[in-house]
């Protein structure tokens, strides 16, 4: 079984994990294949420096599907045995699954602005899928 968190917004990825409105908390099977799926309430304020990283561990979260986040959350997440894949970007339900067929690669870009907003102007990741 895996725990992967992804940040959401309107069902989207959230471009920013940090100020996110929830997490989709999905569990997958053996065979990659969706066996629940739930959602985890945001903390407020910036989730780089929030209690987030150890909650999902205490989940059993050990991926997260994001957007962009600056490289202290990188790292933070990284320190509570979560990997991240930065660079999603579209609906959450297509993020899965291309993760599922393979699909999803780090973008290896991180914030590094605190609000990000430069990202919202050019995607660093568009699903194939999407065709956008």
């Amino acid at each position: 079984m895996k725990k992967i968190a992804i940040p959401t917004r309107e069902e989207m990825v959230d471009d920013h994990f940090g100020h996110c409105a929830y997490y989709t908390v999905v569990t997958l099977d053996d065979q990659n294949q969706l066996v629940e799926k739930d959602c985890l309430d945001s903390p407020e304020g910036c989730g780089c420096k929030s209690n987030i990283a150890s909650v999902m561990q205490e989940m059993g979260i050990t991926l997260m599907l994001a957007g962009n986040m600056g490289m202290g959350a990188y790292n933070k997440l990284s320190s509570h045995g979560i990997t991240v894949i930065r660079g999603c970007h579209g609906k959450v339900d297509d993020v899965l699954k291309a993760y599922q067929n393979g699909e999803l690669k780090d973008s290896l870009e991180s914030c590094d602005h605190h609000d990000c907003t430069h990202h919202e102007e050019k995607p660093v990741y568009v699903i194939p899928s999407l065709g956008k």
